[in-house]
């Protein structure tokens, strides 16, 4: 199970951390990602980090800006988000797949957790 977390409001140019919390038993083979979904768009991908090497992997519209990282301690995946833009504005989902890292679409992902929703105003 993923809970998602950190969500809220903030000024263009602002910074927020988003957490997902995973309350199940994790494993070597596990991906987690961060997807958003923004009124009337698709959902789409935003980064993703392996379990056990930390690889990483994000979207071209957030490199440079959103740090993914994860506490194997805590269980939890933290996506650091930095000079945010009002396009940014979107419900922000964490997601876990198990198996191969670097997939960038919804089907490729078994387990969802809640949104979490992110305003960036101008």
């Amino acid at each position: 199970q993923l809970q998602a977390s950190g969500g809220g409001l903030v000024q263009a140019g602002g910074s927020l951390t988003l957490s997902c919390a995973a309350s199940t038993r994790t494993f070597n083979t596990l991906v987690v990602a961060w997807f958003r979904q923004a009124p009337g768009n698709e959902r789409e991908f935003v980064s993703s980090i392996t379990w056990s090497g930390g690889n990483t992997y994000y979207a071209d519209s957030v490199k440079g800006r959103f740090t993914i990282s994860r506490d194997t301690a805590k269980n939890t995946v933290y996506l650091q988000m930095n000079s945010l833009k009002p396009e940014d504005t979107a419900v922000y989902y964490c997601a876990a797949r198990l198996g191969s890292s670097g997939y960038t679409t919804t089907r490729h992902y078994r387990y969802w957790g809640q949104g979490t929703l992110v305003t960036v105003s101008s």
